[in-house]
């Protein structure tokens, strides 16, 4: 059954994490195009001519990396780039839980109509979340239900695992660890009020060696640098636990910075967030594989 992808995050007034989501879709689209490519090669015998379109698919996105969609709830490609029944590239949308002109559960049935006019049987959600929240378990699959009542059947939708229960997002994060020489580490993550939500973020950061804080619960950022600094550590690296940079990682970046004042003998380096990069694609896909 041929599936079409919507990519839901949380929202925000900032535009920065819609434009991150939007690039985020497009790098999505872009190496299961070329996977696909490869595959119709391997199947025709490798020819010349399905080694160009292969080659001039990989140069296409490298010239077009630098000018990814740039603009909030812009269209991962161009109308005249949508993707027809027999193209390599997949349909791949995005939609928001929140802050949207539009609920969540009209989103998706607009997105499923728009997947059964391309040629497809089937939609799958995938949350973009890192928290199994209120969101992930009660808000989410509230909307995909009602979207699934309102299509009545024309197009089967398939709620997939949140994006943070995929193993593999700890690698990603000691990827960014090995670039530092931090004597410890913060995993700051956002915090949810569901109990148990906050089992995730301790797991990874044992994996990491590090330890936890919290934006919005305690244990604070604010709180746990205190405790670091009169155990004696000098070089302290704080890890975002965030998808993109947004109005959350600005304030980070200012609370970083009274901490840096306030203990001026100790070194601290801020992080980036995960962010919307080839590696994040990968995972995104291995996880709707998995």
């Amino acid at each position: 059954m041929r599936s079409a992808y919507l990519l839901v995050s949380h929202g925000s007034r900032d535009p920065r994490p819609q434009v991150a989501l939007e690039r985020l879709a497009w790098l999505l689209q872009g190496s299961r195009g070329e996977k696909r490519a490869e595959g119709a090669q391997e199947a025709e015998g490798a020819t010349i001519s399905h080694k160009l379109q292969v080659s001039c698919l990989s140069q296409e996105r490298k010239r077009a990396s630098s000018h990814a969609p740039r603009t909030p709830h812009s269209t991962p490609l161009p109308n005249s780039r949508l993707p027809t029944p027999d193209s390599r590239l997949p349909l791949i949308g995005t939609a928001c839980l929140e802050l949207s002109q539009k609920p969540l559960h009209q989103q998706i049935a607009e997105f499923s109509d728009r997947a059964l006019s391309c040629g497809y049987q089937q939609v799958q959600i995938v949350p973009l979340f890192l928290l199994p929240g209120v969101h992930v378990m009660e808000d989410i699959p509230a909307e995909v239900e009602q979207a699934r009542q309102a299509l009545k059947v024309k197009v089967k939708l398939e709620l997939r695992p949140h994006l943070g229960s995929h193993t593999g997002l700890a690698r990603l994060l000691q990827q960014q660890l090995d670039r530092t020489q931090a004597e410890q580490t913060i995993l700051l993550a956002h915090g949810s009020r569901r109990k148990g939500s906050e089992h995730p973020v301790e797991a990874i950061a044992q994996q990491i060696s590090a330890v936890t804080a919290y934006w919005s619960v305690a244990p604070s950022l604010d709180a746990r640098v205190q405790e670091l600094v009169l155990a004696g550590w000098r070089r302290i690296a704080i890890l975002p636990y965030f998808l993109f940079t947004g109005g959350i990682t600005d304030a980070i970046a200012e609370v970083v910075g009274q901490l840096q004042q306030q203990f001026p003998a100790t070194e601290f380096c801020l992080m980036q967030p995960l962010g919307a990069t080839q590696e994040l694609a990968d995972l995104i896909w291995d996880a709707i594989e998995t």
